[in-house]
């Protein structure tokens, strides 16, 4: 992987962006995380937060199917003398294909709601790489003079982008904001299922697993995760803003507020 086109590619744009910039290393992977993630992924959380909004306000619809759906089949299996089994699978494969029905007349299946995913976590996982190559010189005939550029080209108290972090302050920082993503996410799901609730846990549990991973890899990925899980939170709120949905013609469903922040500390309060 570390030496594949996608890779490359993206050593391209960081090389880009420290020379178009003139900026330091550690401006220039700021910059070019801020400019992709709201170049990217931004207009993509706005278009899965539009196609979840329209399943959404679907829900009336499907119950209000599967009830008469219901009865129907109730109907059907006592004039025919179906079994319970058999009653229950014509159920089952009539409302998958009614509710499938419903997805294409509004054009908002879910799995159009993953998009973000397959695109977003193959993005993270090539600029970490390609940061790693700067880091160690493992990349084209640029790349050691871009690692003595790394040496030299942190702040603060992490001054060279090629070593750790032995302060672990970007490290916890990256877990407490990951963790703070997954709280948000959770405050938003009212009576999660049992499903849900196994997934957040996990993702709980993976944000703290990255702290002690981070603290292992050069400060150069690390800055680069602790600016995309910023970016992320940021995205996060911001998608809760009445009026930016608004802007993105997110349909209002049952669950919006009209102050969401004010809601949101309310919940975290409580």
């Amino acid at each position: 992987m570390a030496t594949s086109a996608p890779v490359q590619g993206a050593e391209d744009v960081l090389l880009f962006a420290h020379t178009a910039s003139g900026l330091p290393w550690w401006g220039s992977i700021l910059l070019t995380t801020v400019a992709l993630r709201g170049a990217v992924t931004l207009p993509l959380a706005a278009y899965q937060h539009y196609i979840l909004a329209k399943v959404e306000n679907l829900q009336p619809e499907i119950k209000n199917i599967a009830r008469h759906l219901n009865q129907e089949v109730a109907v059907r299996a006592n004039q025919l003398g179906w079994s319970k089994r058999a009653a229950r699978l014509t159920y089952l494969k009539t409302m998958r294909r009614l509710v499938s029905e419903l997805y294409v007349r509004d054009n908002c299946h879910p799995f159009k709601a993953t998009l973000l995913v397959w695109i977003q976590l193959p993005m993270w996982i090539f600029m970490s790489v390609a940061l790693r190559n700067f880091s160690t010189g493992a990349t084209h005939s640029e790349g050691f003079s871009v690692q003595e550029q790394l040496a030299t080209g942190g702040v603060l108290w992490f001054p060279d982008l090629t070593a750790l972090d032995s302060t672990w302050i970007l490290p916890v920082s990256i877990g407490v904001i990951n963790l703070l993503i997954v709280e948000i996410f959770a405050l938003q799901k009212i009576g999660m299922s049992r499903f849900q609730t196994y997934i957040t846990y996990f993702v709980r549990a993976v944000s703290v697993l990255m702290i002690p991973i981070a603290a292992t890899v050069p400060s150069s990925l690390v800055l680069y995760w602790l600016c995309s899980s910023l970016m992320g939170l940021a995205q996060n709120l911001l998608l809760r803003s009445p009026r930016f949905r608004q802007l993105c013609r997110i349909p209002l469903t049952k669950s919006d507020s009209d102050t969401p922040y004010k809601d949101l500390f309310a919940a975290f309060y409580a």
